[in-house]
């Protein structure tokens, strides 16, 4: 009898092995983000930019040996759907890292349930309308908002523009974005003379509208995510405002063009925090555009997908320097921590400990004549 033990525990073993063996070198990366709703455009693409990297790096042979498996779960942009999904992908799908995420309220639902450090994963990549604090296991790959702010806030000091007005989301990161945008407003002999905001998750706007064609500043600071300020720019521009606007990288320059028409976009400016992916003036992007023309994904060029290139990428970077090692969550959070200077081809992104705020590449592109102008 004792010698069928001993099969039947030689079977479990051979039976476990088969199973570890199936995923060896197997590296799961999770999204949630919302593949369905007001933001389904952005989440789609970005997420369809990490594949795009995950497919050419696989097709080459993978990074020491392993290859990427992404897997995704839809959260149509509602907040507590974003944590259930995390909770779920965790469990069934065992991802080592998590990128793409969408959404302020989102985000800061996702950290204060705990999941991150619990789990010990880090989440590289994410798209937020608010100011975040320095937070643990959560790390930008591109320039922060209060970057942006600064950007947009100094470009309208130089043509002029010294009243100005900000259209921003509520929610507990509101007053962060309010004093930057004051404090950076002051330095450049401006002020800000308006505000108006909008309900977390949602596109109304008429209140906001209504509040800027009263009182009208020069030009309109727009910080929102995409539906919004589509909705604001359409509404606003169709009862008349005449404000300048200016509006950060979250506004979705594609989702903007598709929807309104080249007079109601005609002077636009848009902050954009990576390299365009409708130019290839660098290495990053002749890159991204030779993966891109080499798979024709269904999804069409956007900034949001090259962004999630740029968040593969800096996956793909930290398994390479991770080399030999046994790689796990905690080991990815290690080299990413450790990822001090990363130059992707003409873009850079740097981590420490304390510092995950990733980039600070900025760049206005302005809409005119139907065109887009860097």
């Amino acid at each position: 009898m004792q010698w069928l033990v001993g099969i039947a525990r030689m079977v479990c073993a051979f039976a476990l092995f088969g199973i570890s063996s199936i995923h060896a070198g197997q590296i799961v990366v999770g999204q949630v983000a919302p593949l369905s709703g007001l933001e389904a455009g952005q989440g789609r693409a970005y997420g369809a930019g990490m594949q795009l990297y995950f497919n050419a790096i696989n097709k080459s042979g993978g990074v020491n040996g392993h290859t990427f498996v992404f897997v995704q779960r839809d959260d149509g942009g509602r907040p507590e759907r974003t944590v259930e999904g995390t909770r779920a992908i965790l469990a069934e799908e065992r991802p080592v890292v998590l990128s793409g995420y969408f959404g302020s309220k989102n985000i800061a639902d996702l950290v204060a349930s705990g999941l991150l450090e619990k789990e010990r994963i880090a989440l590289v990549g994410y798209r937020t309308a608010e100011i975040r604090a320095e937070t643990p296991f959560l790390y930008n790959v591109r320039a922060g908002l209060r970057d942006e702010v600064e950007k947009l806030i100094q470009h309208a000091a130089t043509v002029g523009i010294t009243r100005l007005g900000l259209f921003y989301e509520e929610g507990s990161g509101a007053q962060a974005l309010l004093s930057t945008a004051e404090e950076a407003a002051k330095k450049g002999g401006s002020s800000i003379t308006q505000k108006a905001s909008y309900a977390p998750g949602a596109a109304r706007v008429t209140q906001a509208v209504n509040l800027f064609l009263k009182n009208p500043p020069q030009a309109i600071i727009v910080v929102s995510s995409g539906a919004a300020a589509a909705a604001f720019i359409e509404e606003y521009r169709s009862a008349g405002g005449a404000s300048q606007l200016f509006a950060h990288s979250g506004a979705d320059m594609e989702q903007l063009a598709k929807r309104l028409s080249d007079e109601l976009m005609h002077g636009v400016a848009i902050a954009q925090v990576t390299p365009s992916p409708y130019k290839t003036n660098n290495r990053l992007a002749r890159e991204f555009r030779e993966h891109y023309d080499r798979e024709k994904p269904d999804t069409p060029l956007s900034f949001a997908m090259m962004e999630g290139y740029i968040a593969a990428k800096v996956i793909g970077e930290a398994v390479r320097r991770l080399g030999g090692r046994s790689l796990g969550r905690e080991s990815i959070v290690a080299a990413i921590d450790n990822m001090a200077s990363f130059d992707l081809g003409g873009y850079l992104v740097g981590f420490r400990p304390n510092a995950r705020g990733g980039a600070g590449f900025v760049e206005l592109s302005i809409v005119s004549g139907g065109r887009v102008r860097q």
